[in-house]
C-alpha cells in the first residue's frame, strides 16, 4: 500500500485530501506544522508528501529543502498564493508540483498518482536497464544523458529535476517544433494537470541555468519551444 503525508495546519484541508486518497487505497499520516513533517520523515518511509507553504514552526519551503536532505521523496506543494516567485522557488527546491488553493480534491489526487508513476516508471528503468553512455555537445554546452548532469565551459550546472527532464526531451528533439501541449505531455507525463504557467516557469528557469547558451532555446510564438543549435 502506498503512504502519503499530507502536512498542513488547517485539519480541514488534511481531512478532505485523506478522505480522497484513503477512498483510493492510499495510508495516511497527518502534520500539524513543518517540524512535526519533517520528525515523522526522519522515523517513516513515503510515497510523495503533500506540503502546505504557510505552516507554524516551519515554513512548506524550509520544510521541503531539509526533507531533501534526507531522502528523495516525490513533493507537491500547496499554497494560497500563486506568484511567479513562489513557484519558481518550490521548483528550484525540486517539488513536483505546485498546487494553488483553492483546489478540486480529485485533481490533486490525480495530480499525486501521476507524479508517483513517473517516480516509479524511473526507478524501473534505472534498475532494470543497462544504458549506453550518451552524450550531446555543442559548442560550450555538454548534456551527459546517462550521467544526468550538463556541462558549461567545462563546469557542472546544478539544475532542478525538472530541468533535467526539460533539457534532456528538447536535445533528444533537436530542431523539432514542440507545441506547449506536446511538452506538457512528454515531460510531465500523459496525465499531468499543470497549465502553461509551470512549463513557462520551467522555461524561464531552464534558460537562467543555460547562460549564454540560452540561445538554443527558441521561442516559437503561438506553438511552444525548438531546441536548434
Amino acid at each position: 500500500m502506498k503512504r502519503l503525508l499530507i502536512a498542513d495546519d488547517e485539519e480541514k484541508i488534511r481531512r478532505i485530501i485523506k478522505k480522497y486518497a484513503e477512498f483510493e487505497g492510499y495510508e495516511i499520516e497527518e502534520a500539524e506544522d513543518g517540524m512535526q513533517a519533517l520528525d515523522i520523515c526522519r522515523k517513516k518511509e513515503f510515497d510523495l508528501i503533500i506540503l502546505d507553504v504557510m505552516m507554524p514552526e516551519l515554513d512548506g519551503f524550509s520544510t521541503c529543502k531539509e526533507i531533501k536532505k534526507l531522502k528523495d521523496i516525490p513533493v507537491i506543494m500547496l499554497s494560497a498564493r500563486g506568484e511567479e516567485y513562489d513557484r519558481i522557488h518550490g521548483f528550484e527546491l525540486g517539488i513536483d508540483d505546485y498546487v494553488v488553493k483553492p483546489f478540486s480534491p480529485k485533481e490533486l489526487m490525480m495530480r499525486v498518482n501521476a507524479v508517483i508513476s513517473r517516480y516509479q516508471k524511473t526507478e524501473n528503468t534505472v534498475a532494470s536497464q543497462e544504458i549506453p553512455h550518451e552524450i550531446y555537445k555543442r559548442e560550450g554546452l555538454l548534456v551527459d544523458f546517462t550521467g544526468r548532469l550538463v556541462q558549461i565551459d567545462g563546469k557542472r550546472v546544478d539544475m532542478t529535476p525538472k530541468e533535467y527532464d526539460l533539457l534532456f526531451y528538447m536535445v533528444r528533439n533537436k530542431g523539432i517544433a514542440l507545441t506547449r501541449e506536446k511538452l506538457i505531455t512528454e515531460v510531465w507525463g500523459y496525465d499531468y494537470f499543470g497549465d502553461d504557467r509551470t512549463l513557462d516557469t520551467h522555461i524561464k528557469l531552464l534558460r537562467s541555468s543555460l547562460g549564454e547558451y540560452r540561445k538554443f532555446l527558441v521561442t516559437l510564438r503561438g506553438v511552444g519551444y525548438r531546441f536548434e543549435a
